[in-house]
């Protein structure tokens, strides 16, 4: 009896200990078919199985084109995932072992991408919500990734479309910027106000935000009874903006609606 449990516990246990092996479908796969399988699934929108494969391929095969490949494809999957975070690791990890590689240029435009699409609360704005509690993190890294690649590559095939996103970006961080500065106007905080107004004339000179930000720095300076810095700003106000609603009476304070920015 004693025998037979013992005989019993030693099949279970090489059962177990070769478990792995029956459940690993990809042993002895070469790193051609490893890249073909995971480039299939990817195609096929199965987005976690296509990370497994391009990962085993590069943990099996990590040097060649193939392991190239896999260390970029793998963060588009990662990516489609819904992974921003090792999306974006991928995609510094390639820039970092491949820097002259000829798809380097697709790894900064894809870490822009990543980021542009990461916060759909600020780029994607919804009217109710107040944009004061929004962080522009994801905006302003996305545009930095983007300007890397317009720098970098000017002749990309992907710089087209990456300039008009910093286009498209530069008017949302201008809009956010605006609408802090209203915030603080409709608070009685009109230095504060004034500050955030001033980073968007300095910093982002020819955005549309810039009235909005006009408009607060001269009721501001107005509030704070400082005549001839509000009557400057007035000045500057009409000859930029001559059809200003805000010079028509609007109150300041209330924002043209986030959309409008662009």
């Amino acid at each position: 009896m004693r025998h037979s449990l013992a005989l019993i516990l030693l099949l279970w246990l090489t059962g177990c200990s070769l478990l792995p092996e029956l459940q690993d479908e990809t042993k002895g796969w070469s790193a051609q078919k490893l890249y073909t399988t995971a480039k299939e699934n990817l195609t096929e929108g199965d987005y976690e199985k296509a990370i497994k494969y391009y990962e085993t391929l590069e943990a099996r095969y990590p040097y060649g084109r193939y392991a190239q490949q896999a260390q970029l494809e793998v963060a588009y999957a990662y990516y489609k995932d819904h992974e921003a975070a090792s999306a974006l690791a991928a995609c510094d990890r390639f820039i970092k072992l491949h820097p002259n590689h000829p798809s380097v240029d697709y790894a900064y435009y894809l870490k822009g991408l990543i980021n542009f699409n990461d916060d759909l609360g600020f780029l994607g704005y919804v009217v109710k919500q107040d944009l004061t509690d929004r962080d522009p993190k994801a905006a302003r890294e996305s545009f930095e990734a983007f300007k890397e690649l317009v720098t970098r590559y000017p002749d990309s095939k992907y710089t087209p479309d990456a300039t008009k996103r910093m286009d498209y970006l530069v008017n949302a961080l201008a809009g956010h910027e605006a609408h802090v500065a209203h915030y603080y106007y409709r608070r009685g905080a009109y230095v504060a106000a004034v500050n955030r107004a001033q980073v968007v004339i300095k910093q982002y000179p020819t955005t549309p935000a810039n009235e909005d930000a006009l408009a607060v720095m001269w009721r501001s300076y107005d509030a704070m009874g400082l005549n001839d810095l509000r009557d400057d700003t007035l000045r500057v106000l009409k000859k930029n903006f001559p059809n200003s609603q805000y010079l028509a009476g609007k109150p300041v304070g209330t924002p043209r609606p986030w959309y409008q920015f662009w």
